[in-house]
């Protein structure tokens, strides 16, 4: 692939003993997760930290200590060339069609979102990621590395994701009627008949309608004709859906636009102010932050700035790889925006915000259902890019499973980093929140650490494995910390990742 800037990426690592607060069960010490500090990475070192349950929120990546934290967090994916929109997301697409159609906004519950999205890396939004200082972290004295001419080692890493959830669950109302006890009858009257689905009458009628039309035109027919349009007994996708045409007296024009942020594109530039406005709106509305929590600078820290490079392949998708927002313009001006990844080989969804004002159109599970009409596109591209990542599933949170509904869908094991289907993972889950997902019981971690000495490490400037630079250390050793680094990001990206070393 060709990068932008060089071929490495720079991490330093940070710990992750201390407790902290939680941002699904509000415990106040009882969250806990590594984390690291990137100044650098590339797509591959993403999309193969990810795989091992890695997530980002602007350039600090974490990882939940999932046997130790309050709410374990399981990496999940959808595959999204085997996606069938649910019930649910269909009413959902034609919701917003007959809002773009009619200008009918609808009323009452807003799918959970006028109470509060939950947060998944909570790291503006009071828990999820420690306490870090990203300005000191980005002052240290990191420099582009001088390359021996035959480095040893190569490896893999990717980042941790913050994001916000996508869809939000029904709400229940706050007080319950009492159930009162149902009257006595003599059941169904046998002399009428039996019940039937509205669908299957409406069918019914349809082709009737078309055997009498058939009938008066003179038109010989079965006794059971077909319809005209063989394919409509097909499920329509979710492509078909959004493409259903607009009436030509439609009330409103809807574009979604993708702009990289990261280098920031001149039409990422322009409607920078715009996207911020949004984004400040979110967050007092949805997450109740007060005025002044929203800064730019918090914005940029959290959803602007990438450590991902820009990077393209003669395989890959037409935009290239790396960070991008997919904007939502509503008649001219902004109304969401998601903040999504495209890596190599998955679009990788960073948080979603909207405007408080459209909590009721369900933005967060329609631009999900976006993204994943996106991410089948861009595998047209690029074959290998075939899967959609909702960030973490967590089974413990209520408010976190509706990620289970975009099927087919996969969680990561933690122990072993082998994906399993969602549907074999919630027996084990009901049980425990912590499980070790894969039910092989001999199975471990193909890419598990074998030789800390082939960790790669950036020291003055200078790459090399870490068997060299512990035998120029001066000090306490720090083998102890560079293998639980090397441990967490596993053996293929210890070797190809830099650790930065002072």
């Amino acid at each position: 692939m060709a990068t932008a800037g060089g071929s490495y990426s720079i991490v330093e690592y940070f710990g992750g003993d201390d407790g902290y607060r939680c941002g699904y069960c509000k415990n106040e010490k009882g969250n806990f997760s590594h984390g690291m500090w990137s100044h650098a990475m590339t797509v591959q070192d993403y999309q193969d930290l990810i795989d091992r349950g890695w997530r980002r929120s602007g350039k600090y990546v974490y990882k939940p200590v999932m046997n130790k934290t309050c709410c374990p967090q399981y990496t999940i994916r959808c595959h999204a060339l085997d996606f069938q929109p649910s019930k649910t997301h269909k009413k959902i697409l034609k919701k917003v069609k007959k809002f773009l159609s009619k200008g009918e906004m609808p009323v009452g519950q807003c799918d959970g979102g006028c109470d509060g999205e939950p947060m998944d890396s909570a790291f503006e939004a009071g828990g999820g990621v420690p306490p870090v200082d990203p300005v000191k972290m980005q002052q240290s004295q990191v420099e582009r590395p001088l390359i021996p001419s035959s480095p040893e080692g190569d490896g893999d890493a990717k980042p941790a994701s913050s994001e916000t959830s996508r869809e939000e669950p029904a709400s229940s109302p706050a007080v319950k009627s009492p159930r009162l006890a149902p009257k006595p009858g003599v059941g169904a009257d046998p002399s009428r008949p039996p019940c039937r689905k509205a669908k299957d009458l409406r069918k019914e009628r349809r082709l009737q309608k078309e055997q009498q039309r058939r009938q008066d035109g003179g038109t010989l027919t079965s006794p059971n004709p077909t319809p005209l349009n063989p394919a409509s007994s097909q499920p329509k996708t979710v492509e078909e859906f959004i493409a259903d045409s607009l009436p030509d007296d439609a009330v409103h024009r809807l574009e979604v636009r993708l702009v990289r942020s990261s280098p920031p594109s001149p039409q990422f530039k322009a409607s920078f102010d715009a996207s911020y406005q949004v984004y400040k709106l979110y967050q007092m509305a949805i997450h109740h932050d007060p005025p002044d929590k929203p800064s730019e600078s918090q914005f940029k820290r959290f959803l602007c700035d990438s450590p991902l490079e820009a990077e393209t392949s003669p395989d890959g998708p037409d935009v290239g790889y790396g960070s991008f927002h997919q904007q939502y313009w509503l008649d001219g001006r902004i109304v969401a925006v998601g903040v999504i990844d495209i890596l190599p080989s998955c679009v990788s969804s960073v948080y979603l915000y909207y405007h408080p004002d459209f909590a009721s159109l369900s933005l967060g599970s329609y631009s999900a259902l976006r993204e994943i009409a996106f991410t089948r596109q861009l595998q047209k591209q690029s074959p290998k890019l075939s899967y959609y990542y909702l960030g973490f599933y967590i089974h413990s949170c209520p408010k976190m499973r509706y990620k289970g509904q975009y099927t087919p869908s996969d969680l990561l094991c933690p122990e072993t980093y082998v994906w399993m289907p969602i549907e074999r993972c919630i027996p084990r889950l009901e049980t425990s929140a912590y499980a070790r997902l894969n039910e092989d019981a001999r199975a471990g971690d193909a890419r598990a650490l074998k030789d800390l000495g082939r960790t790669l490490v950036l020291h003055r400037r200078t790459v090399m494995p870490y068997a060299a630079y512990a035998r120029k250390r001066k000090g306490p050793s720090d083998e102890r910390e560079v293998e639980q680094y090397a441990s967490l990001v596993g053996q293929t990206c210890a070797e190809r990742i830099l650790l930065y070393r002072a």
